[in-house]
Order: C-alpha cells, then sequence, then structure tokens
C-alpha cells in the first residue's frame, strides 16, 4: 500500500505501542514497532484543544461536544489509499442507519499531518457531503487540521499511535474510527475500513445515552509503503494477502468437492 505525505515529527503519535496482539512492537518491521490503536474505553478526551476548521475558523474540540455523540476519524487529506477508505467506508455506513448527522450525532475527522490546511478539509467535506447527501449535515460534518501539538495530544488520548518514516517519507497508521460521548468520553472502537451499520447505530444511541460499549475484536488494518528497495510490501500486507490467498483456495476447494459429490449422487455411483 503506497502512502505519502510531507515530513513531520516521527514523535507525533509514535507511542511505540503493540500494533497487533501476540506480535511484539520488536518484532514488527521499521516504524510499523510504533503504530498502534489502543481502546481506551471511558477515557476523557482533551476537549480544550484548539484546531482549524475546514472554513479556517479557530475552533475548540469541545465545540463538537456537549449535545451529541460523536464519531472520530483520524486520517490525513492527502493519504493516497487507507485513509480514503476509512472515510469512505464511514459515509457509506452513516448513509444506512437512521440517524443524520448533524441531527442526532456529529462527525469530526483530523489530519494528523500539521502541514494540512483548510484547504484540502474544505474539498474533503464537499466530497463526502455530496456523497452522504442528507439535510443538516453540513453542520455537523467536520473536517480539522491544527498544530502538531494538539494533533499528538488528542490521538495520544484517542490511543492512535501512528509514526513517520524517514527512509521511505510515509506515514503508517492503523485504520478505524472511534465513537465517544456526548461529554467527551470514548465509548466505542470500531477497526479497520468496513464497519457495521447496526453495530454503528447501537454505539450511537448508546453513545447518547453517556453508556460506554465493551472491548471490540482488534483485527489491524494497516497503511505501509511498498519499498522500492526490495521489491516488497509491509510484512503486514502481505501477510493479509496470503491469508486471503488461503481462505480463497480453501473455499475453492470445498465448492468442488460439494460439486463432485453432487455430480456423483446424480449420475448414481
Amino acid at each position: 500500500m503506497v502512502i505519502a505525505a510531507a515530513p513531520v515529527s516521527a514523535q507525533s503519535g509514535a507511542q511505540g505501542l503493540n500494533p497487533q496482539p501476540g506480535i511484539p512492537s520488536s518484532q514488527m518491521p521499521g516504524v510499523l514497532g510504533k503504530v498502534a490503536f489502543e481502546q481506551r474505553l471511558n477515557e476523557p478526551l482533551p476537549l480544550d484543544l484548539t484546531f482549524t476548521d475546514e472554513d479556517g475558523r479557530r475552533v475548540k474540540l469541545g465545540d463538537y461536544f456537549g449535545k451529541r455523540p460523536v464519531v472520530l476519524a483520524f486520517v490525513y487529506y492527502e493519504c493516497p489509499m487507507l485513509c480514503t477508505l476509512v472515510l469512505n467506508g464511514l459515509t457509506g455506513v452513516l448513509s444506512l442507519i437512521d440517524e443524520t448527522a448533524g441531527k442526532e450525532f456529529d462527525v469530526v475527522a483530523v489530519s494528523f499531518d500539521p502541514r494540512e490546511t483548510p484547504v484540502l478539509a474544505a474539498a474533503k467535506k464537499k466530497t463526502y457531503l455530496d456523497t452522504y447527501k442528507r439535510p443538516q449535515a453540513a453542520n455537523g460534518w467536520h473536517f480539522l487540521t491544527g498544530a502538531e501539538s494538539s494533533i499528538a495530544a488528542l490521538t495520544q488520548a484517542a490511543g492512535f499511535s501512528y509514526a513517520w518514516d524517514e527512509a521511505t517519507q510515509q506515514f503508517a497508521h492503523a485504520s478505524g474510527i472511534v465513537v465517544a460521548t456526548p461529554d467527551g468520553r470514548l465509548s466505542r472502537y470500531f477497526f479497520g475500513v468496513d464497519y457495521a451499520a447496526r453495530d454503528v447505530q447501537f454505539a450511537l444511541i448508546e453513545s447518547s445515552a453517556g453508556k460506554v460499549g465493551s472491548l471490540a475484536d482488534k483485527l489491524m488494518l494497516y497503511c505501509y509503503h511498498y519499498d522500492p528497495v526490495t521489491g516488497q510490501y509491509g510484512f503486514v500486507a502481505m501477510r493479509a494477502v496470503r491469508i486471503g490467498g488461503v481462505v480463497t483456495l480453501v473455499a475453492l476447494a470445498g465448492f468442488m468437492f460439494v460439486s463432485i459429490r453432487r455430480e456423483n449422487r446424480a449420475s448414481g455411483h
């Protein structure tokens, strides 16, 4: 998975947390040892942090809390692959539920690249509002940029750790979304880029009442680089491809077995 971004400090969000159960960070390749998405249920978000919205206005994170639950997405707007899939998956699942952004909940996307600008944020907002196509969404869907200090404080509070790889000039990060209660407590995590509508709807309903969900299954999907030196993708991506290939072969073998048995029965053998 190729990713590219402007250089920033590798300290931003890079906490060295174990990115996948059963795999020590020391065994992860390069910067992936610093990438994680840890579930910090019931922990408060730092609502006093300042950011810039898509219109160039200075805002506080707390401006989006107080009345409704909030869906948080940590992305960067020029990410050529995984971040777009996260936002696409989020938009898709929100289009399937009855609740509407700006009415029953808010959505806040935060860029973790401090070099990104409100111009990029505004373009992203327009794209996803055009896709979402619901009244009131413009007042309930926000795309923020900010200083590195605010980004680091927020991502660390939410358990989202990413890293800048100097060797490849790329970000490595995990994917997913987070639901928070109206008072700013982390209530539910959804990992990957494909989210179940029923689960997201229940999470929003429970979060609106101040309830905190249980730990989610942590099947991580990472955005990492294609290494032009070795001609290989990061090992996590390759392992996912291999697992997918094995599953496909098993399914094909099962299909062939059932088909042969049916043919034998039909022929009387």
